[in-house]
């Protein structure tokens, strides 16, 4: 019995993992399919993505809507812009989320409960986009780049998972240690805290890099200035620039409709290429951070 017990356990546990297995190719597919389509359209001919030609491997091979849309002058200005967003605005995020963090995880603080409360307030509520607006422009924080980094210099969101970092993965006794060495609040951030937080801080640096770098909302609302306008907004423009237009440049009634059928496959076109350019730099990044990322998400997540 013993035997026929354990013969049943290991088939049961045999079938299970072929099936999870399975379940894990399927999903596999399931979700990188679409990132594999947009990647193969994207090296397509136009008429090829517009008649749906296009199945698992490139169809009618071709680099246009890279010439096309790398050779738009504006490109190149939106790329330099959103790489300055997003250096600039992530290490002032990091610098104030720590700020923020550290003071919050010290249990012998007595203010900490109190500024935890309205923190985490601000969490469920805030001001509206006019409000917002009104503040911004009485800085006079409008139409420059500072208005795509200060308004969001702070995810208390990001802070909260810091601060539990700090206070679950850190052992209250190394503070200690390091007072008994004539150390102050600041040399033990630096010297001990920092290093030991590599994890934590490379997942928020990751979270407000995406950010900054797919930010096209405060670029809509606070920059009017096209040569400080990010590549999300660019990119818009390239999609305008070849939109279908129904009259002639002499401005007649007449519609060439050869020309109108091109634009509209072109502009099919750009879609998936736009999505390839934008998102490289943010895939070329992730790997290097990957091993801190499940560790520090995880462990900054645990209720402190």
């Amino acid at each position: 019995m013993v035997k026929k017990n354990k013969k049943k356990g290991f088939l049961s546990d045999k079938v299970f993992d072929i099936a999870n297995v399975c379940i894990m190719i399927i999903l596999f597919f399931v979700f990188t399919y679409p990132l594999y389509y947009v990647l193969i359209s994207s090296f397509s001919s136009p008429a090829a993505v517009w008649s749906g030609n296009v199945t698992l491997w490139p169809k009618d091979f071709t680099l246009i809507g890279y010439k096309e849309l790398l050779g738009f002058g504006r490109m190149w200005i939106g790329y330099r812009n959103t790489i300055f967003y997003t250096v600039a605005g992530t290490m002032l995020n990091v610098f104030m989320t720590v700020l923020c963090a550290y003071p919050l995880s010290q249990r012998d603080w007595l203010p900490r409960n109190f500024f935890l409360k309205m923190c985490l307030f601000t969490m469920y509520f805030n001001g509206g986009l006019i409000p917002t607006y009104l503040v911004v422009k009485s800085l006079g924080l409008t139409n420059t780049g500072l208005a795509m980094i200060i308004p969001g210099a702070l995810s208390f969101y990001n802070a909260l998972i810091v601060r539990n970092y700090f206070m679950n993965s850190i052992p209250a006794e190394l503070n200690e240690a390091a007072k008994l060495d004539g150390a102050n609040a600041v040399q033990y951030l630096v010297h001990v805290v920092l290093p030991l937080s590599k994890p934590v801080l490379a997942v928020v640096t990751l979270y407000y890099a995406v950010s900054h770098w797919n930010d096209y909302y405060n670029a809509l609302v606070y920059i009017f200035d096209r040569d400080l306008q990010p590549l999300q907004s660019v990119l818009r423009e390239v999609f305008a620039s070849v939109s279908v237009n129904t009259t002639d440049p002499q401005g007649t009634a007449e519609i060439n409709v050869e020309a109108l059928y091109q634009k509209a496959q072109l502009a099919q076109n750009l879609k998936f290429t736009s999505i390839i350019v934008s998102m490289v730099p943010m895939l070329a990044i992730y790997p290097f951070i990957q091993k801190y990322f499940v560790k520090g998400a995880m462990i900054g997540a645990v209720k402190g």
